[in-house]
């Protein structure tokens, strides 16, 4: 499949839209069910063609990196360690006490108080790497990786101040500062993969391979929903679980204009309600649905959007990158909350991973099945309220 060629031809459709939908706006600004179909066909045409763009960097860039082999000197002992690994997935062995203790000293974790064996460190690493991809929020945000169970944060609320003075002038006393610390702590997440013995039984399947995807599939896809709207308790603290406001601890909504409807207006509102100083490294979040809407969108004369067009470059809306987080809200229904958000998510959102994953092996609770009992603990929360901006209908 021709790179090139794809991206020419998701520039002939984002032109085509563009057209398709100006003669629709000349129409009294009223769309015939022909119009209609035609926009809605052009609009999964221009979803399938980026998808397809992608799909052909991604693997461009595996084969740029297909030949670049790691010469570790504790490669010797990873393999010991990874056969042993296959052998208690298989089978139930025991992992020798050498090997785990390498393996902990590898992951650099802490003792294993709650029994099972930890994740092959390759494997480890590829759960991570997968989840890093599905979650929009863990790849804008910052990430921290940590060997205690929380995070402490510190926040300045004061502005600096200085004070002209004469030589010889008094000096009053300036007001202490204002500190406010976050904890962020890390919660655990279970999955919970089955798998009968003959499955396992099999040589030619690749149960690390297996147990890696699921794993990344389960702990993305909660990760995901969590660093939107999870309520902290007991798990991730989403950005929507904080309420409307301009000070600490409060999220600010900036609602559109007209009532069930997002105009090009609304779009420069939300923009312009951030700060300077973080639009440098701002970018938009929104769903698949909500895309399709703001695609339209106008200043009066010109088109805020703008398709990527070349590998690796995305979508872009006023000037800064669009990205798709499902779990966010679609419904342009009034009062609806979360329907996009804006800012510099690095600066606003803190992830933390406690380092390792863990596995247990369970072939009593579910047989003929085996069970793979899997932990990860991460936790997330804002960090900088003012740093993120988010979207809801009047």
């Amino acid at each position: 499949m021709d790179l090139t060629k794809k991206i020419d031809e998701l520039g002939s459709a984002w032109e085509e839209y563009k057209k398709t939908n100006n003669a629709a706006i000349e129409k009294q600004r009223t769309e015939s069910s022909e119009t209609k179909e035609k926009l809605e066909k052009i609009d999964t045409d221009l979803d399938k063609l980026q998808e397809e763009v992608k799909a052909l960097n991604a693997a461009m860039t595996r084969i740029g990196q297909g030949g670049q082999n790691q010469v570790d000197e504790k490669k010797q002992k990873l393999e010991e360690y990874k056969k042993q690994f296959e052998k208690y997935v298989r089978k139930g062995s025991d992992i020798s006490h050498e090997m785990n203790e390498f393996a902990m000293k590898t992951l650099s974790v802490d003792s294993d108080v709650n029994g099972g064996f930890f994740v092959e460190p390759q494997m480890s690493a590829e759960i991570v790497k997968s989840i890093h991809e599905s979650s929009p929020i863990r790849q804008l945000a910052s990430v921290q990786t940590i060997s205690s169970a929380s995070l402490k944060l510190n926040s300045d609320l004061d502005k600096p101040l200085a004070y002209p003075v004469a030589e010889r002038g008094s000096r009053t006393v300036t007001t202490n500062p204002t500190v406010k610390q976050n904890e962020i702590f890390a919660h655990e997440y279970y999955c919970e993969p089955q798998a009968t013995q003959s499955f396992l039984d099999d040589a030619a399947i690749n149960v690390e391979a297996w147990l890696s995807a699921y794993a990344a599939e389960a702990f993305a896809l909660a990760e995901a929903t969590d660093m939107v709207s999870g309520n902290g308790v007991g798990k991730i603290r989403g950005i929507l679980s904080y309420t409307d406001g301009t000070t600490y601890g409060y999220i600010q909504r900036v609602a559109t204009d007209d009532t069930g409807a997002i105009t090009g207006l609304d779009l420069i509102d939300v923009q312009d309600s951030l700060k300077e100083g973080y639009q440098r490294n701002a970018s938009w979040l929104m769903n698949r649905l909500t895309r399709s809407v703001v695609r339209k969108a106008t200043d009066g004369t010109q088109y805020l959007w703008q398709p990527g067009l070349q590998a690796g470059v995305p979508d872009m809306l006023l000037g800064k990158p669009v990205y798709l987080a499902a779990d966010l809200n679609t419904s342009l229904v009034t009062g609806t909350d979360g329907l996009m958000m804006y800012g510099d998510f690095r600066a606003g959102y803190q992830v933390v991973d406690r380092v390792g994953i863990r596995l247990q092996r369970d072939p009593y609770t579910s047989k003929p099945n085996v069970i793979f009992y899997t932990t990860k603990r991460v936790g997330g929360a804002v960090k900088n309220f003012e740093a993120i901006k988010v979207l809801k209908i009047t």
